[in-house]
């Protein structure tokens, strides 16, 4: 074996050597013997970039400057209170969404577009305060609408950014992802679900625009949480959903206001041994009936605090936030088949919707 070694390896050293002058000193050679390796392309900032979605959304979201006369004592105070905010262009002929607050009780509203044209007579279709969201009006055609995608739903998780004019410096996108979905409790108002995202909201931001990486609207920030709580909240800002926010306005062109059923009730989900349901995970068996309004429909028609409602209009209650929000968007005079559990028997009332009164 060691004899059959020594025969072979001399010569095999010999070849290798002069093979890899014959490559070394003769390029040309080296495609031909050398396999050709194809190594990936470096990462560009193109494989990370936002700025197509940035380029299809920002030219649609607008600065809006309002001036309101105050009532204190003219030696407390300046002539005017002025307030800063943003709107989004939702169609080509002028409608733009914003947050009520950055209009409530305006003497003066001025718009200024992304290209600095500035609008002076701008009307307001209304406005609802249950959503704090408000419908205006300019005298434009051929505008840069916002893009949109209704059937996109906005998941935990998703890219988004923020555009609109903070602190008046210009307008800036600013970039985060949705912390969470359906957020109540956090305005009063039972008739909003929010989107919880921390893309970077700060005054002048209200009523701009939360858009997807495409560059869709995904719903109208808000800073009024912030401002409204006076926290220093860090990663935690909210935005009424497109979806929400395109019902809204839908209702303000066509009837100059939101009309909306009530029942003078809120309800807490519960499973089927009674006890509350707190988490997304856990089956609905029934909504238990709290915060009843002495002087609402539901009292007026039988309902008692306490109640466990298991199905309405022959439909199992599965979800009570879903089950409040369509009963808000039940026209009023329609009545309902209440279908209650109390003291251990079922019970089947009707309920007549009456019309939500407006706080303004």
């Amino acid at each position: 074996m060691l004899k059959l070694l020594k025969f072979i390896l001399p010569p095999l050293f010999t070849g290798l050597g002069i093979a890899f002058l014959v490559v070394l000193f003769s390029p040309s050679l080296r495609s031909t013997l050398l396999p050709d390796m194809n190594l990936p392309a470096a990462i560009s900032s193109e494989h990370m970039s936002f700025a197509d979605a940035v380029q299809k959304a920002a030219p649609s979201v607008v600065t809006i400057f309002s001036e309101s006369i105050s009532n204190q004592p003219r030696y407390k105070r300046q002539n005017t209170v002025q307030a800063l905010g943003s709107g989004v262009i939702m169609t080509q002929d002028g409608y733009i969404l914003t947050n009520y607050h950055v209009i409530k009780n305006a003497d003066l509203i001025i718009v200024t577009l992304a290209d600095g044209r500035r609008f002076y007579d701008v009307q307001v279709i209304g406005f609802d305060t249950q959503t704090d969201l408000a419908l205006l009006k300019i005298s434009a055609e051929h505008l840069p609408k916002i893009p949109v995608n209704d059937k996109f739903k906005p998941r935990v998780g998703d890219v988004v950014l923020a555009i609109g004019n903070p602190l008046n410096l210009g307008q800036t996108i600013t970039q985060g992802i949705i912390s969470a979905t359906g957020k109540q409790n956090l305005i009063d108002s039972p008739y909003s679900s929010l989107l919880q995202m921390d893309a970077a909201i700060n005054v002048g931001n209200s009523g701009g625009a939360l858009v997807n990486s495409r560059g869709d609207l995904v719903g109208i920030t808000s800073a009024q949480f912030k401002t409204h709580e006076n926290l220093d909240i860090q990663g935690i800002f909210f935005a009424v959903p497109y979806s929400i926010a395109k019902d809204v306005m839908d209702k303000l062109i066509k009837h100059g206001r939101v009309v909306r059923g009530y029942l003078g009730f809120s309800g807490t989900g519960i499973d089927s041994t009674g006890k509350d349901v707190s988490d997304n995970f856990t089956p609905v068996a029934g909504m238990r009936i709290s915060q009843l309004d002495p002087f609402g429909p539901a009292w007026k028609a039988g309902i008692r605090e306490t109640d466990i409602v298991v199905k309405i209009g022959g439909i199992a209650v599965a979800n009570p936030q879903q089950v409040l929000e369509k009963l808000a968007n039940t026209e009023p005079g329609k009545e309902l088949e209440f279908e209650v559990y109390r003291n251990g028997k079922i019970l089947k009332i009707m309920v007549t919707v009456a019309e939500l009164e407006d706080e303004q």
